[in-house]
């Protein structure tokens, strides 16, 4: 599903990671984890072609298996619109649309239509209980609610992989508890990989693997048993 391997980020003169070689398997749910600076966050966002990495003898990044470095532009943003999704700490949704245009704006990226991408919309919602709420905007939503639609987004194209960037820090602690049940429900459901940034022990721990991320390597890689 996803391999990498050697992959390297400078900022200037700083190196930020430093030779990281991964992979992840189809319907895993993989945490990362590590203190602040560590490079949890940029890895993330190279797995997730938000960002590029500083290529050397050796680097590749597979996704499903298509190799990512060398594409384009406009093709590596069509491929990450269609086979991926992101769930960010704060929700990002656009305050102007409701939940539901919310959810279908990635479909109509997409150019898929109009009227299968609003179905299929109410079905995400109503998945997440939010059937009460298509006409809502993000301000007259709680917290919880904010971040579920923003899983319905990230899932309305039907992703291979999702990215996770501490979806659960803006929570209170029954709304995180119900959204990490709810990544493991989606994975049991519909096979789909997560890639979870966290500080929370209690979601990084619940993952089939943890990564624990030192000084921009991976140093260890813990299988966990449920």
């Amino acid at each position: 599903m996803i391999v990498a391997r050697n992959i390297h980020k400078y900022y200037d003169k700083l190196e930020v990671l430093k030779g990281v070689d991964l992979q992840i398997k189809k319907g895993e749910i993989v945490s990362i984890v590590g203190a602040s600076g560590a490079g949890k966050t940029t890895l993330l966002q190279i797995l997730g072609t938000l960002d590029k990495p500083s290529v050397e003898n050796g680097t590749d990044l597979f996704i499903n298996g298509q190799s990512i470095l060398g594409m384009q532009d406009r093709e590596l943003s069509k491929f990450r619109n269609l086979n991926l999704g992101f769930i960010f700490q704060f929700h990002q949704l656009l305050p102007e649309f409701t939940a539901l245009e919310n959810v279908c704006i990635p479909a109509f990226i997409a150019g898929k239509k109009p009227a299968e991408v609003e179905a299929d919309a109410k079905k995400l919602l109503d998945y997440l209980n939010l059937s009460h709420r298509y006409s809502h905007k993000p301000s007259e939503l709680s917290g919880g609610e904010q971040q579920r639609v923003a899983v319905a987004r990230a899932l309305i194209n039907k992703p291979a992989v999702i990215f996770a960037d501490e979806p659960s820090g803006n929570l209170d602690t029954a709304s995180a508890e119900n959204l990490h049940q709810l990544f493991f429900q989606l994975r049991d459901e519909f096979d789909q990989t997560f890639v979870i940034v966290t500080h929370n022990e209690d979601l990084a721990d619940m993952a089939d693997r943890k990564l624990v991320m030192i000084d921009g390597k991976i140093s260890n890689q813990e299988i966990l048993a449920h």
